[in-house]
């Protein structure tokens, strides 16, 4: 069933930005009166093949435009009269042009159709992020708030961090929110290095050059954290915890002769009894009360804690929350780009950087959530108008170099060869598709 949510998340969510993206091009299109055959969400043919398997789930023409849901489920397009692309070719554009075709069109006009579904995704990933930080404000733990330092795990043992160490800058910068620890900005950049209180002398721990490839290989991107007291929030029903009756607001005390005052401690406890019955003392009402608990081959026993540690909320009306919004929009961008530059440096290996659609319909959660579902459509809308951007033919940012070109030399790319450079970009396209889809899934299962 979670497998079902993840999925069906993440099919509404790409289903939403693709159909916004295509409806980017089509409003450019019909505003400078340029014919669009089709409007489809999703394929009505075998992609890369537009004439195999012709097919639509739905389709209704109004006016010159067919709309409809094709049955491939990979993306969508629109069909602009008289342009070049996956579903028309040179030969069948050897005619003189129509007025209402693409190509009879000004170049200034033919780029602001080219870059009119990017320009939705960034306006649909503003408009998301503004009207979350509006609905739910940013919640975050102080930096100050974390007094009993933070635990590492073994990479972050590996940088140098030692329990008890107190993060107290970043890059020589005092920080506010605890998560700038986590930042990809920090991660992803150049020279980056946190400056720790260990028991009263500063000292420097510096960000390995090839830090992003060790979290992918961790599975775990928090590779340090916050020492906090707890209690028992819930507990899952039918668990070991439930079985033994462990209870909300319990104060987890021992487990076994381990002694318990964080929740890190707590799970190296239960790690170490991983498969086995163990004692778990519990404060409850202000009593001691010995539990017997048979924690599971994983190392839990069911339950969620409530950190102790004390969060606070910024809250914003809509002109406030605007900006803020559109800080974090372009701060996916940001990423995107730093990423890619580690990627060409050598920093940073493709194939732990890339995630297909099961990582990402994963990172959607097996229940759902409208924060989580938006915060990621949100995050996925801004990679979608990097990612279309990117000066590969097929691609939008591919006939935008072409555009640029024809408006600085005064001449147009002939036919033949943006037919044969849309082939070159359709191939570079299914390789990496075919990578992220097939050949890295089997890379990674194989190194496991």
């Amino acid at each position: 069933m979670e497998g079902l949510i993840m999925a069906g998340n993440l099919l509404l969510g790409l289903s939403l930005l693709v159909g916004l993206h295509e409806f980017g091009h089509f409003a450019a299109a019909k505003y400078f009166k340029i014919r669009v055959d089709k409007f489809y969400i999703f394929f009505d043919f075998l992609f890369p093949l537009p004439g195999v398997m012709n097919f639509a789930l739905f389709k209704k023409k109004i006016g010159d435009t067919e709309y409809g849901l094709g049955w491939f489920p990979l993306g969508g397009y629109v069909a602009i009269h008289g342009m070049i692309d996956e579903t028309q070719d040179a030969d069948s554009l050897a005619s003189e042009p129509a007025p209402d075709e693409f190509r009879s069109k000004p170049a200034w006009q033919r780029l602001i159709v080219m870059l009119g579904g990017i320009i939705m995704n960034v306006i649909t990933g503003i408009v998301i992020f503004s009207l979350l930080t509006f609905s739910y404000g940013q919640s975050f733990l102080p930096s100050s708030e974390v007094r009993f330092g933070v635990v590492p795990n073994e990479l972050g043992k590996e940088m140098g961090f030692r329990q008890g160490d107190k993060i107290v800058k970043i890059n020589g910068r005092p920080f506010d929110d605890f998560s700038d620890v986590y930042s990809p900005d920090v991660i992803l950049g150049s020279n980056a290095y946190y400056t720790v209180d260990r028991a009263g002398q500063l000292v420097d721990v510096p960000v390995p050059n090839n830090f992003m490839d060790r979290l992918a290989d961790e599975g775990e991107q928090r590779f340090v954290q916050p020492l906090d007291p707890f209690v028992v929030d819930q507990v899952v029903s039918g668990s070991p915890a439930s079985k033994a009756g462990l209870q909300p607001n319990d104060r987890i005390l021992t487990v076994g002769s381990q002694p318990i005052q964080f929740f890190p401690e707590l799970q190296k406890a239960l790690k170490d009894h991983a498969g086995k019955p163990v004692a778990v003392q519990v404060e409850r009402s202000s009593q001691p009360v010995t539990l017997q608990v048979k924690v599971d081959d994983d190392g839990k026993i069911g339950f969620l804690p409530k950190s102790l540690l004390k969060y606070e909320t910024r809250n914003y009306n809509l002109l406030e929350a605007v900006p803020v919004g559109t800080r974090q929009a372009f701060g996916v961008v940001t990423t995107q780009m730093k990423a890619f530059g580690k990627i060409f440096r050598g920093e940073a290996k493709l194939s732990k950087s890339l995630g297909g659609p099961i990582e990402i319909a994963q990172q959607y959660g097996g229940k759902w959530d409208w924060l989580r579902f938006w915060t990621l459509t949100g995050m996925l809308s801004m990679v979608l108008a990097f990612m279309n951007l990117l000066p590969i033919p097929a691609l939008d940012g591919g006939h935008v170099i072409f555009l640029l070109y024809e408006m600085i030399a005064g001449r147009k790319p002939s036919d033949a060869f943006m037919e044969n450079a849309q082939k070159v970009g359709m191939m570079l396209i299914l390789g990496l598709m075919a990578f992220t889809l097939i050949i890295n899934p089997l890379l990674k299962h194989f190194a496991n």
